[in-house]
């Protein structure tokens, strides 16, 4: 029975993986080709660039930390290096996405608050900011990281079971810093959220009282945007449960199907929420559906001949 569960959730694990190379290549490509085009690119393709890279080198950190872990153990040495390209992969997708949400709220929101009015004008800067200012917070991270992993690597290798009150606050440290850095950007996504749903009710309000429909093009667009805030929150809420267990119960995490349980989980979030965000741009959605109607078109062709 658990290595049927086992087979099943490897397979699913596979195929999430291979959707989210799919949909984060083709949003970079897309946005890529458009740039080369056109010479010039706009802030949300800019983000939207970054993020399908970043989640790129996530997926396949994930994949390659799960079948090292799960089938080959020899790859123990590489330890350090995978977990430095997961912590900068996971960081990056988690503040580009979170940056994302915020250029949503500063697009289409309009509050009277000069600081938001400030913010709002400035857009670009406040995201270049966010993301240059988080990655000092990623430098002392990795840091960190690359010591607490060392030691303890050179404890695995050398069979050392003793433990040292330095190897206690670093990994203390460690476990702290990649809990924050995951529960700031959703933190900071979650507030993005409510302030969408605080003047999209003002704004519905504002139309029943004018006597105009609810079913306005703009109203449209506010749903639409706070439907893919939304499916980000519900992943990366998910995703960010699942990091945070796995760092704070690695005894529970020896169980072999607890581990990959929590492995496929991690993998959804980079994978979905990309495929939403295909589906909630106009541009990728409508070269996505032209790309996908090539085929049928070419085999209808050669079927006339």
């Amino acid at each position: 029975m658990i290595t049927l569960v086992s087979s099943i959730i490897s397979i699913l694990m596979v195929a999430e993986f291979v959707l989210g190379n799919f949909v984060n290549g083709f949003i970079a490509l897309v946005n890529c080709n458009d740039w080369l085009r056109k010479q010039k690119v706009s802030l949300a393709d800019g983000i939207l660039t970054a993020l399908a890279v970043c989640r790129i080198v996530l997926l396949w950190t994930i994949l390659i930390n799960w079948y090292a872990t799960m089938y080959n153990p020899a790859l123990y040495s590489l330890r350090i290096v995978i977990r430095v390209a997961w912590t900068v992969s996971n960081h990056f997708s988690n503040w580009l996405a979170t940056s994302f949400s915020i250029f949503y709220l500063f697009k289409i929101a309009n509050f009277s608050s000069l600081i938001f009015l400030h913010l709002k004008w400035r857009v670009k800067s406040v995201v270049l900011m966010m993301i240059l200012g988080t990655s000092v917070i990623l430098f002392f991270q990795v840091a960190v990281l690359s010591i607490d992993e060392t030691i303890q690597t050179s404890e695995y290798v050398r069979n050392i079971t003793e433990k040292t009150k330095l190897r206690d606050i670093l990994h203390l440290s460690n476990m702290t810093l990649l809990t924050l850095t995951n529960f700031i950007p959703f933190t900071m996504s979650l507030i993005s959220f409510l302030l969408l749903i605080f003047f999209l009710w003002k704004h519905l309000r504002k139309m029943q009282l004018n006597g105009k429909r609810s079913q306005d093009p703009s109203t449209k667009v506010h749903i639409k945007a706070m439907q893919t805030v939304i499916s980000f929150l519900f992943l990366f809420a998910t995703y960010m449960l699942t990091v945070i267990l796995t760092i704070w119960n690695s005894n529970e995490l020896q169980k072999e199907l607890v581990q990959m349980l929590f492995q496929a989980l991690a993998i959804t979030y980079p994978s979905i929420h990309s495929f939403i965000l295909i589906w909630t741009n106009r541009k990728l959605t409508q070269t996505f559906l032209s790309f996908l109607w090539q085929p049928r078109c070419w085999l209808k062709v050669k079927g006339t001949r």
